[in-house]
């Protein structure tokens, strides 16, 4: 069959995580009850750091920078899979596919370069602690996000532009929930060996790069904590690192989980179902690991609700019926 021009592709099929019809109800209500609760936990969190001038640090903007990343990289995903489930088609136009894929890529990669940073954030304060204001002051921090967001962009884009070069056959059902870039260039009809070896290499270098950044952050972490004569100083000193690596365990935990699974198994349905845990959990869990670990944000969570009329009014006619 001749292959068409990539330009003129009207639309891809996204056949979901499931075909069955009795699951798609079931599908939905999972996957909308996770979306809002990912969209407000993580919105908490930005509310909470933007009110509270105590949380106004380099630790708390760069987690407000990694909450406001989450919400994005939900939002590029689930709400066209809950569309899609209630009107019961499973078309996306051409154009927002390669939508799709740019952003979920950019905000893939920004969530995997602001750990990073983060990461380093921790490295200075226990390691360097007396000069911590000093080196991590407000034009790094920006600096290091804005680095951060240009990354980003030109590698998303890089990958966007190169499958925008490709040519598809008739054959346009992805067995996936979302454009994701390896099951688009398995319908490509026309060679992919150069949008391959691009791939194999960003993933490499996304990978390998910030993962090494954070293993010899934390690895002079570790040595620095050894060092600290009092178990209680070295249980504060943990402490302040042990929600980040928490989220940075989840996420390349799921990340490595969702490669194994689909490598071992051939099957693209298992990698599609394993990439709920990255693109999905992962953003849902990460506000619970640090407000439930973190007295400061719990404390900033509080102040900010008691701000809120909504919440005072109810707060007010629960007290009121316990008299």
């Amino acid at each position: 069959m001749e292959p068409g021009n990539g330009t003129q592709i009207s639309e891809f099929l996204l056949l979901g995580l499931s075909q069955a019809l009795e699951l798609q109800s079931l599908i939905f209500g999972l996957f909308l009850s996770m979306y809002l609760i990912t969209v407000l936990g993580n919105l908490l969190i930005i509310l909470a750091v933007s009110s509270d001038s105590h949380l106004h640090t380099p630790m708390y903007f760069f987690l407000s920078n990694l909450s406001l990343v989450d919400i994005c990289f939900t939002s590029t995903t689930v709400p066209k899979m809950l569309w899609n489930i209630q009107t019961q088609s499973k078309a996306i136009t051409y154009e927002g596919c390669i939508t799709q894929m740019y952003f979920f890529m950019l905000f893939a990669d920004l969530d995997n370069f602001i750990l990073t940073v983060m990461a380093y954030d921790r490295f200075v304060a226990i390691c360097h602690p007396l000069h911590y204001m000093v080196i991590m002051n407000p034009r790094l921090c920006g600096l290091l996000v804005l680095v951060s967001w240009i990354m980003s962009v030109l590698i998303s884009l890089l990958h966007s532009l190169m499958v925008l070069r490709l040519s598809f056959c008739s054959d346009l059902e992805i067995p996936h929930y979302f454009c994701e870039l390896n099951q688009v260039l398995q319908l490509a009809c026309s060679d992919t060996f150069l949008n391959n070896i691009i791939t194999y290499f960003t993933a490499g270098l996304l990978g390998v790069g910030p993962l090494a950044g954070i293993l010899y952050s934390y690895s002079k972490i570790l040595s620095s904590i050894c060092r600290i004569p009092s178990a209680q100083g070295k249980y504060k000193a943990f402490s302040t690192c042990a929600s980040h690596l928490s989220v940075v365990s989840l996420f390349y935990g799921t990340g490595l989980g969702v490669y194994l699974s689909s490598a071992a198994s051939q099957s693209s349905h298992s990698s599609a179902t394993a990439s709920v845990m990255y693109t999905v959990a992962t953003p849902m869990l990460n506000p619970f690991i640090y407000s439930l670990r973190n007295n400061d944000i719990k404390r900033a969570l509080e102040r900010f609700l008691d701000k809120v009329p909504a919440f005072n009014s109810a707060q007010m006619r629960e007290t009121g019926n316990s008299k």
